[in-house]
């Protein structure tokens, strides 16, 4: 029975961390985004995020977009700093169609840094991308 269930493979979906300025508050903000970089509107996109380490965990966090259009992006949080020291996951499901899709993405703990910095699909800013 397992077997005859197929689980399509997510592809073009992203998951940034960017770094950017925040012109109300003057600072320098860490931002997630999803990024959908498909021909097509994805729909119902479900996220949920949490942290976690061997000791800590952080509570979960749950967002909703109805649609992310094509070729397009959306802030999912702000991102505080301290949470780098944690495994940061973010479980994305989505529809394209009638078909359900879902992905869990891992930023490693003490990988988003400024020197992981990598241009962004669709983004015209720099940021640690996970695929």
């Amino acid at each position: 029975m397992k077997k005859d269930i197929i689980i399509p493979k997510v592809e073009n979906v992203y998951l940034a961390i960017v770094n950017e300025y925040n012109e109300t508050y003057k600072t320098n903000d860490w931002n997630a985004y999803i990024i959908n970089d498909k021909d097509v509107d994805l729909e119902m996109v479900l996220i949920v995020t949490s942290g976690y380490s061997e000791d800590k965990e952080t509570s979960v966090f749950r967002k909703k977009l109805d649609t992310l259009p094509k070729k397009s992006y959306a802030k999912i949080e702000l991102m505080q700093e301290e949470l780098f020291a944690l495994n940061n996951t973010f479980k994305v499901s989505f529809f394209e169609g009638n078909t359900m899709f879902d992905k869990t993405y891992l930023f490693r703990k003490n990988t988003i840094n400024e020197k992981a910095l990598q241009p962004i699909p669709l983004m015209s800013v720099k940021g640690v991308l996970v695929k």
